[in-house]
């Protein structure tokens, strides 16, 4: 039985992989770790913790020595690590904590995955998930391949830049089974509300001010969090060693267009006049070095591992839409505490 930790598999994006492996390999064993910080979230995962092949495990890679009692303790057979503080304006206040998980914390879980395998990589892989942010900014054309240059404008895209580096590193320099899929932005459910959808929508619900930064017209792809679950699954079983994968949702949209249409959709889900929901929108001051657009080329992906997005946006957006306005508990318990001591206004479109 092969094991296999995720870490930060109670956050957003890694509930859904936490969820897809146990469900669709039953005779994997998967160990979710998590430090359980404001975005990891155990509600996310309530439909599978009686899972024979579910294991949650809590912790904070930055501990080396724990993750290496860990990996000792367990002979993981493969790691896909997820675990990042990923909050942009986070990063801008606090930049050493963001160095500090997504920099120091990865070399640590390299570090005891290669102790543990001896350097013996044949049937092990060090899987990593990193971000389209790396790359920097797009003008109004072009798009990111895996062979655009680094250019990260955050300390967070800064940190995740590092990371990504320390593993291509550690795949140089000591042999290890390593790969890279660098994505897009996601929604979807389950997501914490810091971020721009989910946060439009539990404003809109409560009829309190929409932020939208500057004018609202920086772009961003989207991919639909079940779908970048499905490609993570695909290049962690078909990829070879050492190569990067890029995953995007071929969803460009500026802020601004996506808000009026998240505004028309939940005007319609709540029985509001047409435009009513778009009055709350509010302009507020950009974010201090705000990339322009993202934009991703995956066709290297759909080329090579036959992977393709199976959701147009604003499908998509229905189906989120949908779910949060079903899920009211689950968005009354995450947005106390310290969302609401923390953020005033503030979101993320990361």
């Amino acid at each position: 039985m092969k094991k296999i930790l995720i870490t930060g598999g109670a956050g957003f994006i890694g509930s859904h992989v936490v969820r897809r492996f146990v469900n669709t390999y039953p005779d994997y064993q998967i160990v979710n770790l998590d430090k359980l910080t404001y975005a990891g979230n155990l509600e996310n995962l309530r439909d599978i913790e009686n899972k024979p092949n579910y294991r949650f495990v809590k912790g904070d890679i930055v501990e080396g020595a724990f993750i290496q009692s860990l990996f000792e303790a367990e002979s993981f057979d493969a790691v896909i690590h997820l675990a990042a503080e990923s909050h942009v304006d986070r990063s801008i206040s606090s930049p050493l904590d963001f160095v500090l998980t997504n920099v120091v914390g990865t070399v640590n879980l390299l570090n005891a995955a290669r102790q543990c395998w001896k350097d013996d990589y044949s049937s092990r892989r060090f899987y990593h998930v990193s971000t389209d942010e790396v790359y920097g900014t797009l003008g109004e054309t072009g798009l990111f391949t895996e062979e655009t240059a680094y250019d990260p404008h955050s300390p967070y895209s800064a940190s995740k830049a590092s990371s990504d580096h320390f593993v291509r590193a550690y795949a140089d320099t000591y042999g290890m089974d390593t790969v890279i899929s660098n994505c897009s932005n996601n929604y979807g459910s389950f997501h914490f509300p810091e971020k721009l959808i989910p946060l439009a929508i539990n404003n809109i619900k409560n009829n309190k001010p929409v932020p939208v930064y500057g004018k609202g017209e920086n772009i961003r792809d989207w991919l639909w969090v079940e779908d970048h679950a499905r490609a993570i699954d695909v290049i962690f079983h078909q990829s070879a060693s050492g190569q990067t994968y890029n995953i995007g949702g071929h969803n460009e949209w500026t802020n601004i267009d996506l808000i009026r249409t998240l505004c028309a959709v939940m005007d319609r889900k709540l029985g509001r006049a047409e435009g009513e929901s778009a009055k709350l929108i509010t302009f507020v001051t950009d974010r201090a070095g705000h990339d322009l657009r993202y934009a991703i080329d995956s066709s290297k992906l759909q080329r090579e591992l036959g992977w393709t997005p199976s959701l147009q946006f604003e499908e998509g957006l229905e189906k989120t839409v949908d779910w949060y306005l079903e899920n009211q508990e689950w968005l009354e318990n995450v947005t106390s505490g310290n969302y609401q001591s923390y953020y005033q206004g503030q979101y993320s479109d990361r």
